[in-house]
C-alpha cells in the first residue's frame, strides 16, 4: 500500500502529487495530519500505527529544533507503533501536536506523547465494544465513537494518566426482570438475525440508548480550526444518521480536563 499527497503550489497555483512509497503490510484505515503539516499519522488493518515526514523544501517552514521533519526526506517513516495486536483505526492529533491517539480492534485506546526516536506510549483496555474514530476536544480529553453507539470519554489526569470517564448521550433503560436464560436465548437470536416474538419492551431496548441506533463510523469537529477546545462535534453512523453534540452545557459534568 501507498499513500498519495497533494501539495498546493502556491506560485502556480496548482496541486502536485506526491508518493509515500513505504509499504504498509495491509489496508491503510485512516490518515491524520500534524496541526504543523509536517507529519502524517496511519493507521492500517496490520495492527500498526505510523508517522512519516511530509516536510517540503520550499513550502514548509524549518524546524531548528533538533530531530525535526526537515532533516528527514518527504515520506520518511519517523516512528512505527506496534502497540496494537489487532487492526488499528482512527488516529488523530492533540490540538498542539503533542499527544497522538489511535483505537485497536482489541478494545483499546491507545496515547502516545513525545513522538519521535523515544516516545511515551499508555493503552487504555476498556470492557465494551471497539471503537473506530477518535477526537480530541482538549489536550486532555477524547471522545471515542465505535461500535458501541454511544461516544466515549477519556481523559487525562495531571500526572497524565489517560482513563475512561462517561458516556454522552446515554439513555437511563428501565430495569428488566427477565432471566439470565431469557437473556442469553435473546442475544442468540439476535446473533441469527431473529428474535423471540414473546421479548417484552424492556427487553427489546438497548441497554444504554441514545442518538444513534447503529456503530457510529466518525467523529469531525464544528467550529474554528486552531482552537485549543473543541464545543461542538458531528458524528455519523451506520443508522444512517448525522447527529451534532453540543459541549457547552456539559463542562461541568465533564471535569477540569475539559
Amino acid at each position: 500500500m501507498v499513500l498519495l499527497v497533494y501539495v498546493m503550489i502556491l506560485s502556480c497555483l496548482m496541486w502536485v502529487s506526491k508518493l509515500i512509497r513505504k509499504r504498509h503490510e495491509s489496508s491503510v484505515t485512516s490518515v491524520a495530519w500534524h496541526p504543523d503539516n509536517v507529519l502524517l499519522a496511519t493507521t492500517s488493518t496490520d495492527g500498526k500505527c505510523r508517522v512519516f515526514s511530509t516536510f517540503i523544501k520550499g513550502v514548509d517552514t524549518k524546524d531548528s529544533k533538533a530531530g525535526s521533519p526537515a532533516e528527514t526526506k518527504f515520506g520518511e517513516q519517523i516512528l512505527q507503533l506496534d502497540l496494537s495486536y489487532s487492526w488499528a483505526f482512527g488516529v488523530k492529533w492533540s490540538p498542539s501536536g503533542n499527544t497522538l491517539a489511535y483505537v485497536g480492534h482489541s478494545s483499546m485506546i491507545y496515547f502516545v506523547d513525545d513522538v519521535g526516536p523515544s516516545p511515551l506510549a499508555q493503552s487504555v483496555a476498556f470492557r465494551d465494544l471497539p471503537l473506530r474514530d477518535v477526537l480530541f476536544i482538549s489536550e486532555k480529553m477524547v471522545i471515542g465513537v465505535g461500535y458501541d453507539s454511544n461516544p466515549m470519554v477519556f481523559a487525562a489526569d495531571d500526572t497524565g494518566i489517560w482513563s475512561f470517564i462517561r458516556y454522552i448521550g446515554e439513555k437511563k433503560a428501565a430495569s428488566s426482570g427477565s432471566s439470565y436464560s431469557s437473556q442469553f436465548s435473546e442475544a442468540f437470536g439476535k446473533f441469527y438475525g431473529s428474535q423471540s416474538k414473546s421479548t417484552t419492551a424492556n427487553d427489546a431496548s438497548d441497554s444504554r440508548g441514545g442518538v444513534h441506533d447503529n456503530s457510529i463510523t466518525s467523529i469531525v469537529p464544528l467550529g474554528k480550526g486552531g482552537s485549543p477546545k473543541v464545543m461542538r462535534f458531528s458524528t455519523s453512523g451506520l443508522d444512517g444518521k448525522i447527529a451534532i453534540w453540543d459541549l457547552e452545557n456539559m463542562q461541568q459534568e465533564l471535569g477540569n480536563q475539559f
